[in-house]
């Protein structure tokens, strides 16, 4: 039977954290390392579930160089001293050359990503789990991925949660060459063959890392409701099966859920340093205003207060996000905008930056629609200065831009799929109801269509829209936030620890 002690002990295992809070230890202001999402789904849920005095300790990667990089020299100078009291603390660093000198989470060559991943799983198994003696443990994607079949055998409930739908693969043989003890729980793990026995396993049948998170831990989430169900009734090709096979018998015993991520609290107009008017939900216009000049300025496009400015604020990729669909109809839109000056601006990173460098340059707009390199400090300041962000994507195992864009004020222009379902919904003028712009067939034309529907709500009267976008912004600041999603895994846990565990 599960804890049943008032207050658990939670043992949260991640690659990344964007940061921790106070109070959890000497090093907490010093910890930081991000590769994408999973540091900031990682800090917000450490953070609010710290301050809301539950008993959380953390095991993440020991990276020594990115640590350095941002800590105090006179903290620096003592790290040897710090190290003998971590023990005593909340934040528990896993020690191996294999990240000690890392200076990006994740590598380009997969051997290397193997020799993380292992070293760091070996170390929480070894060390941490024995010292820490969690009531739950809360592991993250593929690099966590053998904890769960380790906590299975040991009788402690076990959450793992799919960030990213990436996985690895090796053999029995190779993970206890690193220092873990398969052995004890090598019948928990998921396999490329039928394992039937131990001996005829180790050598030649690899275990699949991400598939067997799902299949030994004790109940499974994903970042979105919506997502879980897309990929159960089989929605993405892209998808292994194996994954989506276990994902579904998780689901039909009751035992997956969706927790959508929030954003970071950084994201907030009211307090947000980089703007150059800071606003809130009644006081916007002045302040989006302000933002847009700023923006139109430095960037070189025509400066007009009314013009309506799109935002796209997520990687240029080739796959996911819906590139192939704005660069088909990326002049149509600009041309039948053209006397209202519409403005669309791209700060984001990708394979396709240089498409769409092309097509601007091929049609010499660059006063109306700008190529930015990313840059965080312009990011943020043109969701403030937008009116629209644009989404298009083709599959969304959350999102985070379609729930930034309504805190600032901007609202989102997407497909209707994956965790963009569980955050937008349709604006619908006479019922009050509704944040952004949905279309669900994947085509430039659907794009169009919901561009034209944003447009169409742009020339409403100032009033009117300005009233829509004032309780955007509100519901957005009570729906989108962390202590929502912390509440969220919080009751997970809770109902975890109240059910008997099965073998």
């Amino acid at each position: 039977m599960a804890s049943a002690k008032k207050n658990p002990r939670i043992l949260i295992v991640t690659p990344e954290t964007t940061y921790l809070p106070e109070g959890m230890g000497n090093l907490a202001n010093a910890m930081a390392v991000k590769a994408g999402g999973l540091a900031d789904v990682s800090a917000s849920l450490i953070s609010a579930l710290f301050n809301q005095g539950a008993d959380v300790h953390v095991a993440m990667p020991d990276y020594r160089a990115m640590f350095d990089n941002q800590m105090d020299p006179i903290l620096r100078q003592q790290r040897h001293i710090i190290r003998t009291q971590m023990p005593h603390e909340r934040i528990h660093l896993a020690e191996d050359r294999a990240f000690f000198y890392l200076h990006t989470v994740y590598s380009s060559y997969g051997w290397e990503n193997m020799r993380v991943c292992l070293a760091f799983q070996r170390e929480v198994m070894n060390h941490t789990v024995p010292w820490v003696k969690p009531d739950l443990i809360h592991c993250n994607d593929w690099m966590t991925a053998l904890v769960p079949a380790m906590s299975r055998q040991m009788g402690i409930p076990c959450l793992f949660t799919v960030h990213n739908i990436h996985t690895v693969k090796t053999t029995l043989a190779h993970i206890e060459d690193r220092g873990i003890d398969a052995a004890y729980f090598w019948d928990h793990l998921y396999y490329d063959n039928m394992a039937v026995d131990y001996e005829t396993t180790r050598e030649t049948n690899p275990v699949d890392f991400l598939t067997s998170g799902v299949f030994a831990a004790h109940f499974v989430n994903t970042v979105s409701p919506a997502f879980l169900k897309e990929i159960v009734d089989g929605y993405h090709s892209f998808v292994f099966p194996s994954l989506r096979r276990e994902l579904t018998n998780k689901w039909h015993a009751d035992c997956a859920a969706g927790i959508l991520n929030s954003p970071d609290p950084s994201f907030d107009p009211a307090s947000d340093r980089v703007l150059i008017r800071q606003y809130g939900p009644d006081d916007h216009p002045v302040g989006k205003i302000q933002n847009k000049r700023y923006i139109q300025k430095s960037l070189g496009l025509m400066e007009n207060d009314n013009a309506p400015m799109l935002f796209w604020p997520s990687r240029l990729d080739n796959t996911q996000k819906g590139c192939q669909l704005m660069a088909e109809i990326l002049y149509k839109v600009i041309d039948a905008y053209w006397d209202q000056q519409l403005e669309i601006l791209f700060v984001a990173n990708g394979a396709f930056k240089q498409v769409f460098r092309d097509i601007v340059a091929y049609h010499g707009i660059g006063e109306r629609v700008a190529v930015c390199d990313f840059d965080e400090r312009l990011s943020r300041m043109t969701y403030a200065g937008s009116d629209f962000i644009l989404m298009p994507s083709l599959f969304e195992p959350c999102g985070l831009p379609q729930m930034i864009g309504p805190l600032y004020g901007s609202l989102p222009v997407a497909r209707d799929t994956g965790g963009i379902h569980d955050t937008i919904t349709h604006l619908n003028l006479d019922a009050e109801t509704g944040n952004g712009f949905l279309f669900e067939t994947y085509d430039s034309d659907g794009l169009f269509w919901a561009i034209q529907q944003a447009m169409a709500f742009y020339t409403l009267p100032l009033s009117q829209r300005q009233a829509h976008i004032t309780r955007i912004m509100k519901h957005a600041r009570k729906t989108f936030n962390h202590d929502v999603t912390a509440r969220q895994y919080i009751d997970l846990y809770e109902r975890m620890l109240e059910r008997p565990l099965t073998s």
